[in-house]
């Protein structure tokens, strides 16, 4: 049996990205985080944060996990699943 780690396995995803983002964040309520989970709870990382502090969201590579949302203290994330036909598409191997 081979061993297969977890970037290898995403490795196999494809991504199909709709033209908007199913993600949305209040920055407002982000501003005043202390915490930014979303930064570090993303298997993806689809969040990072630029030099002046502010969160952005490259969703195109989400895993549609909802990890974010459930991480979020202050609940400024809003997340749906991409229209249908976008998004992840799952291989195992």
């Amino acid at each position: 049996m081979v061993e297969v780690n977890i970037k290898d396995k995403l490795a196999l995803d494809t991504f199909k990205p709709a033209k908007e983002s199913h993600l949305k964040l209040n920055q407002e309520l982000c501003r005043g985080c202390k915490v930014r989970c979303c930064l570090f709870v993303c298997p993806a990382r689809v969040y990072t944060m630029d030099e002046q502090s502010e969160i952005h969201i490259e969703f195109e590579a989400c895993l549609e996990c909802g990890t974010c949302l459930i991480a979020c203290p202050h609940n400024a994330i809003q997340w749906n699943y991409p229209q249908g036909g976008f998004g992840v598409q799952f291989r195992y191997g």
